[in-house]
């Protein structure tokens, strides 16, 4: 029986009288403590899920080339209250050692999976409930400022905690992170002391956490849920949301371009026919973007359609 050594490329193998007085169990062991001493080769990357791509790509920013992403909702032309999980979702969160997903009802197909798919040492990050949100709540949580900086943050623990060889480096991306995100703060700011107090209106909740942001003042919100959850609204809310639109009481429509719906584009052609400024928002990042990217263009978009408008 011959053991080896392994340094720097070359292997080593005992001599003949080295080898010829060792007993098989004095071997055994001399082979063991050899390989306890020989340095680890370096793990592969983290393989991380994410259920929608903007946080995939918050996750790719924390981590770069020591994870591997996979973002399961990256389709723009894709509802993503339509999506339907395919057997290699399930491999992919079944093979995954972090899993990010929205949560407060918006995705609830991946919390069957990881109760249904086992696998090794695997951790959730339920950003929802990261940011204190639940179900019943507006779920479209990535629009509202302080939730991606919660997310870089708490990925950013996860990955140090999971490899903590590279624990300084992830916090490093994360202080970059957060500084990548200034430029975003100022605009918001600036936006909020024009526009603060001004009527709008939307077919979805989808840009709700950014109204909020900007101060803007949200009509039309019992409409809104009714389409967010595939419901007919009311005739009366339908009624009172094409008023507003002809008779000039909001200022901005912004709709869900990702959703198709007939009473949501009726609105639209309302809006377009009355001259009201229409704006679109998109559930999933768009590509070839970055989420600062995705939400500079979309805050600029609204800024466009304002021009030096003040509040009434």
């Amino acid at each position: 029986m011959i053991c080896y050594i392994v340094t720097s490329g070359k292997s080593v193998s005992p001599s003949p009288a080295l080898e010829g007085s060792m007993k098989p169990l004095s071997i055994l062991a001399l082979c063991v403590v050899l390989l306890v001493a020989v340095p680890a080769v370096a793990a592969g990357p983290i393989g991380v899920v994410a259920a929608e791509n903007f946080y995939g790509d918050v996750v790719q920013q924390i981590g770069g080339p020591m994870v591997r992403v996979t973002s399961i909702l990256s389709n723009p032309d894709q509802d993503p209250h339509l999506f339907e999980v395919s057997p290699s979702v399930a491999r992919a969160i079944s093979d995954a050692r972090l899993v990010v997903y929205n949560g407060a009802g918006y995705d609830p197909w991946v919390e069957k999976l990881l109760d249904a798919v086992r696998s090794g040492p695997r951790t959730a990050l339920d950003v929802a409930t990261l940011v204190g949100r639940k179900p019943g709540d507006n779920p479209h949580i990535w629009y509202d400022p302080a939730t991606m900086p919660a997310l870089a943050a708490a990925v950013a623990e996860r990955l140090g905690a999971a490899d903590p060889a590279h624990r300084a480096l992830y916090q490093a991306r994360l202080a970059r992170f957060r500084q990548s995100l200034q430029p975003i703060a100022a605009k918001i700011a600036a936006l909020h002391r024009r526009l603060a107090g001004m009527p709008v209106t939307a077919t979805e909740p989808v840009f709700g956490d950014m109204f909020a942001a900007l101060g803007m003042r949200v009509t039309n919100q019992r409409f809104q849920l009714a389409v967010m959850n595939n419901t007919e609204p009311s005739a009366a809310d339908v009624a009172a949301f094409e008023s507003d639109l002809r008779d000039h009481r909001v200022r901005l429509l912004v709709y869900n371009s990702q959703a198709s719906d007939p009473v949501a584009q009726r609105m639209v052609e309302i809006a377009k026919a009355a001259h009201i400024p229409v704006v679109a928002a998109t559930e999933t990042e768009p590509p070839g973007t970055t989420y600062q990217s995705w939400i500079a263009s979309e805050l600029d978009a609204l800024d466009r359609a304002l021009p030096q408008q003040e509040p009434q």
